[in-house]
């Protein structure tokens, strides 16, 4: 750990941004999340802070009547906090959201067994979700993202309050977690109709004490730009030549639009850069992901970044210019809230050098211990010699092991 701390402090000092991770913590439940973390862990992907975001509760309420549309959020509506949210961006729960899916469960109460489930599903499929369990008081659906269901639940809050039927909401990343949230609000609330969820590692709620009527109302656009361009491609090309380039480019474009859903712009064959709109963020993070290790498996670097708009996602591409240790390397920088973020993927002599420092920390610690108390003996004892002689002692012992 001191060792990790350590050195995420020396090469956030030589990014000029704060080295936040390296690798991963996140256990895998599965083979394909097993896959991500493994390689993760083994290109040594950091995640570095460019701009500290400022997390609280009122910037979170802001970006989600940004997210779900201020139209579909009547004004009787009241926001409270059951639990603050983290005051730092976490790499744990960062990167289990891009490899888990954007995908989130919405579980709702009747509170007083009214016969309205029915028009309950009927909405929940109009939004597209999917229904999980059902019974005359309770319905679990899937819906395609955390601002769907949340949208979802506020129209079906409407819809209930205009019949004067109350009823419970929470989002979840699973079925039982939406439970569990369901029940903490109405611990704290009692069965004033609302719905419940989590940001950014805070638990929130949406309460509606007085009835009101739905609004037809859509989410507000919110498209997911990514930008990739091949850094360097014109010495790329002169090594492997320009067919590589074109493939790789290539494969790229087939994944995004077939694997992810995503719609291709801007992108011309034999082109070293491309323009993709994607489904959600965290798509888009796993696209870039996935093609930037592609790229490096095939020898090329890639630039990337993430936005709302296509000049947004293009500039911050740009940012990764100033992000290197001494050479070019791969960096996907993107938002969360309203900080900066980033992966940078060391090149492979940084990556055998985290490696081994990683592996030999034990050894490490002895070493500058010994050295550190050596010099500062000497020093002390006025014979500086001994500095010397420790540091001649450590290159004789990594000669001969």
């Amino acid at each position: 750990m001191l060792t990790e701390y350590i050195l995420r402090a020396l090469l956030g000092l030589l990014l000029k941004n704060k080295v936040l991770g390296i690798g991963t913590k996140y256990s895998p439940n599965n083979a394909r999340e097993r896959e991500y973390v493994d390689m993760i862990n083994y290109t040594k992907t950091m995640l570095i802070e460019i701009k500290r975001a400022d997390i609280n509760s009122q910037n979170i309420f802001n970006n989600l009547i940004r997210e779900v549309g201020s139209e579909n959020i009547p004004p009787n509506r009241k926001f409270i906090e059951l639990e603050p949210p983290l005051d730092k961006v976490d790499e744990y729960a960062l990167f289990s959201n891009i490899i888990i899916g954007s995908d989130r469960y919405l579980y709702i109460e009747v509170f007083n067994k009214a016969k309205i489930i029915k028009d309950f599903i009927e909405l929940l499929r109009k939004e597209k979700g999917k229904i999980i369990e059902k019974s005359p008081t309770e319905v679990i659906a899937r819906l395609p993202s955390k601002n769907d269901a949340i949208r979802a639940a506020i129209k079906l809050i409407g819809l209930a309050s205009a019949k004067k039927i109350g009823l419970r909401a929470a989002v979840g990343m699973t079925g039982a977690a939406a439970i569990e949230r369901s029940i903490r609000l109405n611990k704290e609330v009692g069965e004033i109709p609302g719905v419940g969820f989590t940001k950014l590692g805070g638990e929130f709620a949406l309460i509606f004490p007085t009835p009101f009527n739905p609004k037809e109302g859509e989410p507000s656009p919110h498209d997911n730009y990514l930008f990739i361009d091949v850094i360097n491609s014109t010495s790329f090309i002169e090594e492997y030549g320009k067919g590589a380039l074109v493939e790789i480019m290539n494969d790229i474009k087939s994944y995004i639009e077939k694997e992810c859903k995503g719609k291709i712009e801007g992108y011309k064959e034999g082109g070293d850069d491309l323009i993709a709109n994607l489904p959600s963020k965290d798509i888009a993070l796993r696209a870039t992901i996935d093609a930037a290790w592609h790229a490096l498996a095939n020898g090329a670097k890639i630039r990337a970044g993430i936005g709302k708009t296509r000049r947004e996602a293009a500039e911050r591409a740009q940012l990764a210019d100033d992000i290197k240790l001494w050479n070019p390397a791969t960096v996907i920088i993107f938002d969360v809230a309203d900080g900066l973020y980033g992966y940078f993927i060391p090149n492979p002599f940084t990556r055998a050098v985290i490696d081994y420092l990683f592996n030999e920390k034990s050894k490490l610690i002895i070493i500058f211990i010994f050295v550190f108390m050596a010099t500062f003996l000497g020093w002390n004892l006025g014979y500086w010699q001994l500095g010397l002689l420790a540091i001649l002692l450590v290159i004789l012992y990594g000669a001969t092991t």
